[in-house]
């Protein structure tokens, strides 16, 4: 299982919302990412900078760019995007995190 971290901004004043739309999240996508093999997806929040910080872990990361053509994740995207930094096709801006230490 490869290990994978990266960074999302929301926007100030949406840290309740952003929660919320999190405990509802839509069944459709739950099962697609499972289907992908994603499991263990973390996202904290650092309320300080409204940074969002995501963990998950995927057989193969190609899973991963293979999702972002998938209708229920693309409409997942532009549900979000009024509340969190996004680029033109609603996907949210995301930076790629380097692993530096990790204590199995």
């Amino acid at each position: 299982m490869k290990r994978v971290a990266f960074k999302m901004k929301l926007y100030s004043g949406y840290a309740a919302e952003y929660k919320k739309r999190h405990d509802e999240i839509w069944p459709e996508l739950m099962k697609l990412l499972k289907e992908a093999g994603v499991s263990e997806y973390a996202i904290f929040l650092d309320e300080e900078t409204n940074l969002l910080f995501a963990t998950l872990k995927v057989p193969d990361v190609k899973n991963l760019d293979a999702l972002s053509a998938r209708d229920v994740l693309k409409r997942w995207w532009a549900y979000m995007a009024d509340i969190m930094e996004s680029n033109a096709d609603n996907s949210p801006v995301s930076t790629p995190l380097k692993e530096v230490f990790y204590l199995p």
